[in-house]
């Protein structure tokens, strides 16, 4: 067992507290739904950027870098001045959803560079230019592009010519859980001499303004020598810390309290205010920070003159223990080289031996984003409706409006987010993607996040999962069973071990998430589902969240399909469960034949019945209702119709055996339900080892034959002119490149046409585009369920990979082959470029960057660029599965 196992087992037996401190800041806090208190509920308009700096945030802190405890009390994050830009760089610049020519988008360049589970060692880097930062060019700019140009980059602004930039390393390593050791490494990247203000600042999240009881905390100096400096920090609830700072920086204190003057015209009710530092430092304001040395923020400033190429370093501590006598001594380095060592033997015991230095580099920060990207959200929806005691009460509307069905839910916890500078909000299916990466590093951390979204302060009395943060009556696709078994068995394969009390507590909540989809989603009572757009944005020919322009509804096959998926996941649960308790047969029963009247729903041919079949395309459609009775199938060929795929599951022959009361009713269902059973594959002929297949997508063991809806599909899926491309499964079929899908209503066009990169329409804000591109998430899934029909089909069965190209192969080998496309997106060719980072020179050629890895939210449909969120290594850190599964 290495040090950080050690320490995940202390966490686990509640002897060591080694996740209380960690990287919980977001990086962005303002333009969120929570701190929106408008009455047109407009979040990004409400509060911007500009007033980040001199207005409190009410439900959380944001920082560059930064970490704090697990209920964000304390904060420590770095703060940099050039001696040139207009203001002092406390956080991550970006643009709103209403300026971006594809929705928000942040413009920096950060990194995630490392970090193991207890956040024991972890390292990011923020690259800042020495020229001034070009925020208006970077507003206007975009705004000026249509949504078919590319976004405006700070990289294009040409800032970063001739290395004219900071390179900003920031380090932390932990001696206890509560004495941690910072490093701040600084390098002049150019060949000039430049000056740099570092300011390491240190807060307290303000509470103390929205309830009368509510007790205020202090920081203040507490000791200044020529070697060091000493701030005490005291909070009510979290006690005592010393902050030491190296050298004899000077300590500039401020409050964290809103600049009512600078902001609304009205005096401050308090001297000193949250933006005080940067008025003191950028504005000459001598009387912005108080001269007591005392408040609620504080900073030493760290003037550094660094020679072209030159590197400094400053040191700092935050700790429980008040007398250190030498803090930057030899074992302050000793530390750190230590926990790097520690984290590189964690890591290494984790990997596969014969991955080579790239694959471990790219797999190393997928797991750093996803470690770097937890972070504490806070949010009470009641009194987040009601208004707080001490401030003005939120607008009526605000009653009836956005998330006010979900009084209940009240979070206080450290988060899996997206991205935590474009999504700094829990998603509940993008969560449900990531704890599988989490599960390979630390399955407790996965389990707990699960765990929590079925919890009752979220669940929703009726059983619906909150979906995000802008509307959590929102429907998302039903992946919580499917995440629930996977970290099970990735735990169990890890351990030996499988946690049952885990896998049984979801299991029962997950009962009631089924029956709330099945009586709300299922309008007809037919088993054909409709969901409003599942997540997948902009796919269809309409905005499926919102009332139709032909009225009428649509009966969705990816709706039906992750329906059937979810029926699967809860039967291999329930029979998992089982082996131990007999009582979960009868649930394994209920789920099988849930699954069967799914598939004749969606599979069904009749002149009553939905269509969502089409026998002739050998495709799955969605069906569109009209008012009058009438159909039309939308024959957009998308991801929709792939989906499907994912409803396979494999009944091992032991498990079988094991459970005679669900064997007996199987065999019935065999004997006695042809009009069910037909549809699915494979229930009677057993496939390898005698396997049993339930799966949506029926299959023939020998020649092709017309009804061989496997073969039909597969054959789309791995054609290069339709869904393979060289970087994985594009979410539109190139087909749609030259031949649009139109649908006319009222003498208006509504299409779908093949769109690689970025979304040309505003739905859905413009900013997602489900209309070409390659994602993750839906690639990942792809890829398990060719998997698991292999594990049932075997060798013999052999498609053409890539289709028409004469090259035949099983599933097995076809799954190596997709596996590989997806992980080339991150890996450097032979001239030193990675496809993730398109054609920019400076991402091959520069020492400084070519290194380093964004994880993108989706990517470039034939060039693998990569597109939206720059830092959505949430359900893209998938790919540290694939390389793990690559490198076995």
């Amino acid at each position: 067992m290495t040090q950080e196992q050690q320490r995940l087992t202390e966490v686990k037996n509640h002897q060591g507290h080694w996740r209380r401190w960690g990287p919980y800041l977001s990086e962005r806090q303002w333009g969120g739904v929570r701190e929106d208190y408008s009455a047109s509920g407009n979040a990004w308009d409400d509060f911007s950027h500009d007033q980040a700096r001199s207005r409190v945030y009410r439900w959380g802190e944001d920082g560059i870098l930064g970490i704090s405890d697990n209920h964000q009390r304390l904060c420590f994050a770095i703060a940099l001045w050039n001696g040139k830009d207009p203001i002092l760089k406390e956080r991550m610049f970006g643009l709103t959803g209403n300026q971006g020519n594809h929705g928000e988008d942040v413009k920096e360049y950060y990194f995630y560079l490392d970090s193991t589970p207890t956040h024991a060692y972890m390292k990011g880097l923020y690259k800042y230019p020495q020229a001034e930062f070009p925020y208006d060019r970077l507003i206007t700019e975009n705004q000026r592009r249509d949504r078919r140009q590319s976004e405006f980059e700070l990289s294009d602004t040409g800032i970063f010519e001739d290395n004219n930039y900071f390179d900003v390393f920031v380090e932390y390593a932990k001696n206890s859980p509560e004495d941690i050791l910072i490093k701040i490494t600084v390098v002049n990247r150019s060949l000039e001499r430049q000056t740099l203000h570092v300011l390491p600042t240190l807060w307290f999240r303000n509470t103390w303004s929205w309830n009368a009881d509510s007790l205020k905390p202090v920081l203040e100096l507490a000791k200044a020598k020529t070697e060091f400096s000493i701030v005490e920090a005291s909070h009510p609830s979290l006690g005592k810390r010393w902050f030491y700072s190296e050298g004899t920086a000077p300590l500039l204190f401020t409050e964290n309290e809103t600049n009512y003057q600078k902001l609304y015209g009205t005096d401050n009710p308090v001297p000193y205010v949250k933006d005080g530092i940067n008025n003191y430092l950028i504005n000459s304001e001598k009387t912005a920070i108080n001269p007591q040395q005392i408040g609620t923020k504080v900073a030493p400033h760290y003037l550094l003159n660094l020679e072209g190429g030159e590197t400094q370093v400053i040191k700092l501590r935050l700790t429980d223990s008040p007398q250190i006598y030498d803090p930057f001594a030899q074992e302050f380095e000793q530390v750190f080289n230590s926990r790097l060592t520690e984290a590189n033997e964690f890591y290494q015991a984790v990997t596969p031996p014969h991955l080579n230095e790239d694959l471990r580099n790219v797999q190393r920060q997928a797991w750093a984003g996803l470690l770097w990207s937890k972070q504490y959200y806070h949010y009470d929806v009641e009194t987040w409706l009601k208004g707080d005691s001490q401030a003005p009460s939120p607008p009526r509307v605000r009653k009836y409006g956005r998330n006010a069905d979900w009084i209940h839910l009240y979070t206080d916890d450290i988060l899996s987010m997206p991205d935590k500078w474009e999504y700094p909000w829990f998603a509940a299916w993008d969560l449900a993607f990531h704890c599988l990466p989490l599960a390979v590093i630390d399955p407790d951390f996965a389990k707990r996040q699960l765990d929590l979204m079925t919890r009752e302060w979220y669940m929703h009395p009726n059983g619906q999962i909150p979906a995000y943060e802008w509307n959590f009556s929102d429907v998302n696709p039903p992946v919580h069973a499917w995440a629930t078994w996977q970290v099970y068995q990735i735990e169990k394969k890890s351990t030996g071990l499988g946690d049952r009390e885990f896998l049984e507590r979801v299991f029962q909540k997950l009962l009631l998430n089924f029956t709330w989809w099945v009586n709300r989603k299922d309008k007809e009572g037919k088993n054909i589902f409709e969901g409003g757009f599942l997540g997948l944005d902009n796919i269809g020919v309409f905005d499926r969240s919102s009332p139709l322009p032909t009225g009428g509804h649509i009966e969705q096959a990816d709706g039906t399909s992750w329906m059937a998926m979810y029926c699967l996941n809860l039967l291999t649960i329930s029979l998992e469960l089982a082996m131990e308790n007999p009582v979960y047969e009868d649930m394994a029963t209920k789920f099988f034949e849930h699954f069967l009247y799914i598939a004749d729903a969606m599979n069904h041919i009749g002149d009553e019945r939905t269509r969502l079949w089409d026998s002739e395309d050998g495709f799955f459609y969605d069906v569109l209702l009209f008012p009058d009775g009438r159909q039309s199938q939308l024959k957009v060929r998308s991801l929709v119709g792939l989906i499907p795929l994912f409803a396979v599951s494999i009944l091992e022959p032991e498990t079988i055996n094991r459970l005679p009361g669900f064997k007996k009713r199987l065999e019935w269902f065999i004997r006695n339900r042809f009009d069910l059973k037909r549809n699915v594959a494979c229930m009677e002929n057993p496939g390898v080892g005698a396997r049993r297949m339930l799966a949506l997508c029926y299959v023939t063991l020998g020649r092709f034959v017309p009804e061989d809806k496997l073969r039909q599909i597969i054959t789309k899926l791995l054609d290069e002119s339709e869904f393979l491309s060289q970087y994985g499964f594009r979410s539109v079929s190139q087909v749609h490149r030259d031949r649009p899908y139109i649908f006319q209503v009222n003498g208006h066009d509504y299409r779908v046409d093949y769109e690689p990169a970025e979304s040309s329409t505003s739905l859905f804000g413009g900013n997602s585009n489900w209309r070409g591109p390659i994602w993750m998430p839906m690639n990942y899934l792809l890829i398990e369920s060719l998997q698991t029909l292999y594990h049932y089909l075997g060798d013999e069965f052999k498609v053409e990979f890539p289709s028409h190209s004469g090259n035949w192969m099983n599933l097995k080998q076809v799954v190596e082959e997709l596996t590989l496309r997806l992980v080339q997106i991150f890996l450097k060719d032979q001239s030193g470029k990675r496809p993730v980072h398109g054609n920019n020179p400076v991402w091959s050629n520069d020492p400084h960057w070519q290194d380093l890895i964004l994880f993108y939210e989706y990517f470039h449909g034939e060039n693998g660029t990569g597109l939206g969120a720059s830092h959505q290594t949430g359900w893209t850190g998938l790919i540290a599965n694939l390389i793990q599964n690559f490198g076995v």
